[in-house]
């Protein structure tokens, strides 16, 4: 039985192919699950439509991906955490997080698009990919700093506080 794809099927094809398959794999899981529907002469048909209408729908995409990164590259986000004495954060900065700064800075990217195989744990310097469509990745910059203790922020005033006190006298 040949079936034209409607949706990837995992080791059989990805959407718009034409497979050869077993009449009871076909009859039974992919046409009741509505994954493929027959070959048929008119459902080649209205499969090249939908293929050239989706090359044209991810070529724009592909555009305004390609523009996106341009805006987004020379951007440099700053989070600021709690960190232990060896730069270790006590919390992390989460691809949520990271979604959430741009969107203060008037970018709406879905946290689901930034590549992050883990949250970022240690203060320094960061590259975060952004997969903005299939061929289209930004390399997005992003600093954890270490957020002054109470003890390093103290230290400061009570050093001002004693260079004020003499001149009071």
């Amino acid at each position: 039985m040949e079936v034209i794809l409607k949706e990837d099927v995992i080791n059989l094809g990805s959407k718009g192919d034409v497979v050869k398959v077993a009449d009871g794999y076909g009859r039974n899981y992919l046409l009741p699950r509505k994954l493929a529907m027959q070959a048929t002469e008119a459902n080649k048909a209205v499969i090249e439509q939908m293929k050239a209408a989706a090359a044209r729908r991810s070529a724009s995409e592909k555009a305004v991906a390609e523009e996106l990164v341009h805006k987004l590259e020379p951007l440099s986000l700053v989070f600021t955490r709690k960190s232990g004495e060896a730069g270790h954060l006590f919390g992390s900065v989460t691809s949520a997080d990271i979604a959430a700064e741009l969107a203060a800075q008037g970018f709406e990217i879905d946290r689901r698009r930034i590549v992050l195989g883990e949250p970022l744990k240690q203060v320094g310097d960061h590259k975060v990919p952004v997969k903005l469509h299939r061929d289209v990745t930004a390399q997005l910059s992003v600093t954890v700093k270490a957020e002054a203790s109470e003890e390093e922020a103290a230290a400061p005033a009570v050093e001002a506080a004693a260079e004020e006190a003499p001149a009071a006298e």
